[in-house]
């Protein structure tokens, strides 16, 4: 069994266990620029999870995987303690993500092997997301769908993915596990509601699918707070409000 973690290569001997290379960010201290683009222009339905086109190398998070298991399990990536799912079959992988000032975190777990990457963004003019919201689930071949009503009656979801206001929904998801993110950079005080729609599912998947909504306010600020709940999809067509919340 060999593990190079220092060169961010992992190496396990059972066959189970993914080789993770984690290549955007890097380790270490650096400037990223204040130029946001993380929605990625796609006509629904959307093909894939990754991001396409050129994006801003430093909101994005990029890597491989490479795994010999027949029917890999998802891996698990976590950003600044955020968990999300990560298909095993892609490589690379891609995914959109605003990072804030200070110390960030990416990982990606494979059972118990932890694969990682920490750095300091040391530009003070980045616009920081305030408010995520973020959508997972547990089935591959199903496609669930993260709507985000806020306060002012603005209605955030793969037909109106960027707001005026500069609420944005990253990627729309439909090959399974997720994720899907808005982020809110600048979240007005008030009663946000998040619903979930269960758009459909392939011939061979169950109908039942597990959603995972996580709510990420105040990030990073000392009052950062994760909540997650778990909600149960049972049949394409449901539309379910999952959560109202009142920010801040």
């Amino acid at each position: 069994m060999k593990m190079w973690i220092m060169g961010l290569w992992a190496i396990v001997g059972a066959s189970a266990i993914a080789q993770v290379k984690i290549v955007n960010p890097i380790r270490g201290w650096r400037v990223g620029t204040g130029e946001t683009n993380v929605v990625q222009e796609v006509n629904y339905p959307a093909s894939s999870v990754n991001m396409v086109g050129q994006n801003n190398s430093s909101q994005q998070i990029r890597g491989e995987i490479k795994s010999n298991a027949k029917s890999p399990k998802p891996l698990t990536l976590v950003v600044n303690g955020l968990d999300m799912p990560l298909r095993p079959d892609g490589n690379p992988f891609a995914r959109p993500y605003i990072f804030g000032k200070g110390s960030n975190s990416v990982e990606v777990r494979d059972g118990k092997f932890k694969h990682s990457v920490q750095f300091y963004e040391t530009n003070t003019s980045l616009t920081p997301t305030r408010l995520r919201i973020l959508l997972s689930w547990d089935t591959d071949g199903t496609d669930l769908d993260l709507h985000l009503v806020t306060p002012d009656g603005e209605h955030c979801f793969y037909g109106n993915r960027r707001l005026a206001s500069g609420t944005a929904l990253d990627i729309d998801v439909t090959t399974g596990y997720g994720p899907e993110i808005i982020s809110v950079p600048s979240p007005r005080n008030g009663t946000y509601l998040i619903y979930v729609n269960y758009y459909g599912s392939g011939e061979s998947r169950k109908d039942l699918t597990t959603a995972k909504i996580s709510i990420v306010s105040q990030a990073g600020t000392p009052d950062e707070k994760i909540e997650a709940s778990l909600v149960p999809m049972r049949a394409p067509g449901d539309l379910m409000l999952v959560k109202s919340f009142h920010y801040p």
